[in-house]
């Protein structure tokens, strides 16, 4: 019941009356950034641009900073695409996050060609140079991405500076960042460390090691990349606080969650959510800003559809992060001249659990409002209070209107509640908008 009070704790205010409007300033309000990976050669496409201007006050380059494309022969340095997305980032007062220094993908052939003591040379010299070149417009730096096996071994994975280098090279690279920019937050990430597993407490042990002994390391990153083969893991939270308890700065960096609809919606809620329960978590990344973009475009796994709508994960986001909408697109969420409709579990059992929907009036007094609420099949909805409840067809989605409860000064509050049996189920509802009398 831990991660369930937690999250009860972040719900519990609804957006006030001047709730910003875009997922950027609504992180802003809460301490966090909300970022997205770009790549310089869209930023030509209005569509592109403005959405990334509107919405992100935290950029990471796609591919721009990786090995291959900063230094794709020795020493000779080729800065122009990861230059455009930083000054484009800078002249919009955007945070930047560096992606990556080291990292045994996208390399160019003459790496992995070179003996130890040329390559430890090589890697010193391309963090020196690289974190040099960026010094004091760095937010955070990736330094080592991805060195840690998948499945249950827990071990390092197999590149050239492992198998060369030996463990060592990590806390190497993190020494050479820090002599060259002090000021940068130095992260680890990896992915499918989302949870606690093998391979999440095999990086864990190396933080504490790296803690432990002064070796400088500020955040460790959590790609969080989702499908409905790898969901959200149950202990997201709980994972991301061990994590924050050693005394470094957790940072969601490469989200993408793909699907549609509600349960791509639930899914992104859930990860903002557990986010903002951890303190020292200080920022969300997605890894892209629009769908066709991405690097799993079938997936549909990003806020904005083809066209740079907003899509209902939009949403979900944007009203966890205490948002409103203002009325715009996307949906959920209502206006201030409207009513908002946030969600929180309040009690769980063995088969089921209690939700709660607190209605809250905008800037003006209203007379009455209706909240949608989608469970997903097979959950359903045994019991109701404070509202009347109409139904779909499907049995799935819930129309609750007020029970005597529908007048509310400006900024007032109500609620209604109901039992879900979850029938194996226990994905959280999708709470949708608040239309207002």
């Amino acid at each position: 019941m831990l991660a369930v009070t937690a999250v009860v704790a972040v719900l519990a205010s609804a957006p006030s009356a001047s709730a910003a409007t875009t997922l950027g300033a609504s992180a802003a309000e809460k301490g966090r950034y909300f970022g997205a990976a770009v790549a310089a050669n869209h930023l030509g496409e209005s569509g592109y641009a403005s959405t990334l201007n509107q919405e992100f006050n935290s950029v990471t380059p796609e591919n721009e900073m990786k090995w291959d494309a900063l230094e794709p022969s020795r020493n000779s340095f080729n800065y122009g695409a990861a230059d455009q997305i930083v000054s484009h980032a800078q002249s919009r007062g955007m945070k930047i996050r560096g992606h990556t220094l080291v990292w045994h993908s996208q390399l160019p052939g003459w790496v992995g060609g070179l003996g130890a003591a040329d390559l430890r040379t090589a890697m010193n010299n391309h963090i020196t140079q690289v974190a040099g070149h960026y010094k004091g417009k760095i937010h955070s730096w990736d330094v080592v991405n991805e060195a840690f096996q998948d499945g249950s071994s827990g071990a390092r994975r197999s590149s050239p500076f492992q198998d060369k280098l030996g463990d060592g090279f990590i806390e190497e690279a993190f020494r050479t960042a820090r002599a060259t920019d002090p000021a940068a937050k130095l992260c680890y990430n990896d992915y499918n460390t989302d949870g606690q597993n093998a391979k999440s407490n095999a990086v864990y042990a190396m933080v504490r090691d790296f803690k432990a002994r002064g070796v400088p390391i500020d955040c460790v990153g959590f790609q969080s990349h989702f499908n409905a083969q790898s969901p959200v893991p149950g202990d997201y939270q709980q994972n991301l606080q061990r994590f924050a308890d050693l005394g470094v700065d957790v940072q969601i960096t490469e989200l993408d969650i793909e699907g549609s609809g509600a349960p791509q919606a639930d899914s992104y809620r859930r990860v903002t959510q557990a986010c903002l329960a951890v303190s020292r978590c200080t920022g969300i990344t997605v890894w892209g800003v629009t769908d066709k973009y991405s690097w799993r475009a079938s997936g549909t796994p990003l806020l904005f559809d083809g066209n740079y709508a907003k899509k209902p994960a939009y949403t979900a986001v944007l009203t966890a992060l205490g948002g409103s909408s203002g009325g715009g697109g996307g949906g959920g969420g209502g206006g201030s001249q409207g009513c908002t409709a946030t969600y929180s579990e309040t009690e769980r059992w063995g088969d089921r659990f209690n939700g709660k929907v607190t209605v809250t009036a905008g800037s003006s007094a209203i007379t009455g409002w209706t909240v949608g609420v989608t469970v997903r099949s097979p959950q359903k909805v045994s019991t109701t209070w404070n509202g009347s409840p109409s139904w779909d067809t499907s049995g799935n989605v819930m129309t609750m209107r007020p029970n005597g409860n529908g007048t509310l000064a400006a900024g007032a509050s109500t609620s209604f509640g109901f039992t879900l049996m979850a029938n194996g189920e226990w994905s959280a509802p999708t709470v949708g908008a608040c239309t207002a009398s």
